[in-house]
């Protein structure tokens, strides 16, 4: 009889290894596919030479007198260390990726706790609300703010009416420009996250807070605050990540001074049809968003191991 149950038991136990495999394969296999093949072939193109970028191998293998050579170009690589245009384009990036994600925070935390705390026959409306901006081209709507930004736009138009200003304001293409855009852009990607997780918080915490005596804001301090982190940090990721690497926006409603990196992978790419010093662009850009969030990953695992221990 323990036999019989030893083997049910080993075959169960092998049908959820199956299973748990099967859910883990399949978006093992999606990420590899579309990310990892297409990010070793541009790495493969960054250290290769320009003439030989276009074969299988991109000129790093090659097979001389029986003897297999290994032949990789960091020119590139040691071009953008040496050129400060490049080093002040990446912090250009990361300002205005910061800025974006942090104003979005500012404006998006007090709409997703709106959303958190309405009634729950209202949210979907709400919902649908913060979602109704994805229904229009995103061309089309960052075309309708250089009609809004312009020096005779609506704006503009709108403050001279009432006697606000005697001339146009400067708005378009600065930096002004450039944060406004994006900020519109991609604050519903703040909103969802944080609207997620609020509305699952648990109020009995703040009854208790009430309770022992803590004001409206005292509670949502050191209660609502801490328990949204999760939310916080999604969509800062979410609104920061996509920001760096920004073409669309900073093309049309930035100017010179708000050159961003994204505007300098498409210069590379179409406009000197250097491939190998794009390629290298695009791996470092890489590198400067996943590695401070593996960083960032690896600390937040031993913190949560720490806690459990």
């Amino acid at each position: 009889m323990s036999a019989i149950l030893q083997s049910l038991r080993k075959l169960v136990t092998l049908r959820w290894l199956t299973g748990r495999s099967a859910v883990i394969a399949v978006p093992s296999l999606f990420l590899t596919a579309a990310f990892l093949i297409p990010f070793l072939i541009v790495l493969r193109i960054s250290l290769s030479d320009m003439d030989t970028a276009g074969s299988p191998f991109g000129g790093l293998l090659s097979y001389v007198d029986g003897i297999v050579v290994l032949k990789v170009k960091v020119a590139n690589y040691l071009f953008i260390a040496a050129d400060e245009l490049y080093l002040l384009t990446y912090l250009s990036s990361i300002k205005y990726a910061a800025i974006t994600t942090a104003i979005c925070l500012f404006i998006g935390y007090p709409f997703a706790y709106f959303m958190a705390r309405a009634k729950p026959s209202l949210r979907p409306i709400l919902m649908m609300l913060v979602m109704l901006p994805f229904w229009t081209s995103f061309l089309l709507r960052v075309y309708a703010w250089k009609g809004i930004l312009a020096n005779h736009g609506l704006l503009n138009d709108l403050l001279i009416a009432l006697g606000v200003v005697q001339e146009p304001l400067p708005m378009m293409n600065t930096s002004f420009s450039l944060v406004v855009g994006m900020v519109y852009a991609y604050l519903p990607f703040m909103i969802l996250p944080l609207y997620a997780n609020l509305v699952k918080m648990d109020l009995r915490y703040l009854e208790a807070a009430a309770d022992l005596g803590a004001t409206p804001f005292q509670a949502f301090w050191r209660i609502t605050v801490p328990l949204s982190k999760s939310g916080i940090i999604a969509g800062a990721m979410l609104v920061f990540i996509p920001s760096v690497g920004e073409y669309v926006i900073p093309e049309l409603l930035g100017g010179p001074e708000t050159l961003m990196i994204g505007r300098v992978l498409w210069d590379e790419y179409f406009t000197n049809n250097d491939w190998a010093m794009a390629s290298s662009v695009t791996v470092l850009v890489i590198l400067l968003i996943l590695v401070p969030m593996a960083i960032f990953n690896k600390y937040k695992t031993d913190q949560h191991t720490g806690e459990k221990a």
